[in-house]
């Protein structure tokens, strides 16, 4: 019950609400120490689900989190972010990832990053990492353009899978729906993206 509330809080974290978002961002601004102890009380808990999510170890999650509240301070000023939780979430997510290669410099643990990033394989060339191919401006963009063109569904599940690194069976119970439904969507997701990579004139 307490995993399900949190996983709930985790997602109405991520829609978040503009005006209690400026206040924070305004302390933030202000270099009020407030500023971390509202993000921590506002977004501790979704932070850190992605952090465990890449990382399969909470005290290394904990450890990430702490470092993305040290990060997001150094950050703003001078940045302002528009959306809080998309702002924080990339900070946490790259640290994480930063950590999970320097952990796993010769032998990758079996988290659902290395799961999902093995999943993902298909859709781009194997002379680099996906997450690599992932990062290139272009690619990215082609990503992008698919998803929006999905059901919002489909869309939302990638999502969880290739971007909160949810596990799938997780991702069914967020959704009501079966394992093997999950599995089904993201598979043609991925084939119709890679699909749409080549249609774009990716080399996969």
């Amino acid at each position: 019950m307490e995993r399900e509330k949190s996983k709930a809080d985790s997602r109405a974290a991520c829609r978040g609400e503009p005006a209690q978002d400026n206040r924070i961002i305004e302390l933030y601004w202000q270099r009020d120490e407030e500023a971390i102890r509202q993000t921590e009380k506002r977004y501790g808990r979704y932070l850190l689900t992605i952090a465990c999510n890449i990382l399969s170890n909470r005290e290394d999650g904990r450890e990430t989190v702490n470092d993305t509240y040290l990060k997001a301070w150094n950050s703003m000023p001078p940045h302002r972010p528009s959306h809080l939780s998309s702002f924080l979430a990339k900070i946490t997510r790259d640290l994480s990832i930063d950590r999970f290669r320097r952990q796993n410099a010769v032998r990758r643990r079996a988290t659902q990053y290395a799961l999902s990033l093995s999943e993902l394989a298909e859709c781009v060339e194997d002379k680099e990492t996906p997450l690599e191919r992932l990062e290139l401006a272009a690619l990215a963009q082609a990503i992008g353009e698919h998803l929006r063109a999905c059901p919002a569904q489909a869309r939302d599940i990638f999502i969880c899978r290739y971007y909160f690194m949810d596990p799938v069976r997780e991702i069914a119970g967020f959704f009501g729906v079966s394992e093997s439904t999950i599995k089904s969507t993201l598979h043609r997701t991925r084939t119709s993206l890679r699909a749409h990579l080549e249609k774009e004139g990716f080399k996969l």
